[in-house]
């Protein structure tokens, strides 16, 4: 299971949803990660360095998938079928999307646009 970047910022900022989501996660024994993309996203927006030292131990915490050369062309795939399509999804969530298809996760988002993405497993929350 792969926590994207919008439910980690929704978890730090203690949004109902996600605590409870990320209570339920907790009780299970899947395997958690995060991506390097997500970690890049995270760490753009922190300029308090206090809160950098929560958040490296929350990152500590988890599995780290990182985008590989087939995670990187899965992902093109996906923005590419996108675009064919007419819709336009940031280049970072197809990254992501490409390492949970070529590692067979899940993602947690509250994202829609991961749900057009052909072939990825979501779990919304």
């Amino acid at each position: 299971m792969i926590l994207d970047t919008n439910f980690v910022i929704d978890m730090f900022k203690g949004v109902k949803d996600a605590v409870e989501k990320a209570e339920q996660i907790d009780k299970t024994s899947e395997p958690i990660f995060i991506t390097a993309i997500t970690i890049f996203e995270l760490w753009q927006g922190k300029k308090d360095h206090k809160k950098n030292e929560k958040l490296s131990q929350f990152i500590e915490a988890f599995g780290l998938l990182s985008l590989d050369a087939e995670s990187a062309k899965l992902g093109g795939d996906i923005q590419a079928d996108l675009i064919s399509r007419g819709m336009r999804v940031d280049s970072e969530d197809c990254m992501i999307a490409g390492i949970a298809l070529k590692n067979n996760q899940t993602v947690v988002t509250n994202d829609e646009h991961f749900s057009r993405m052909k072939g990825l497993r979501t779990q919304s929350y």
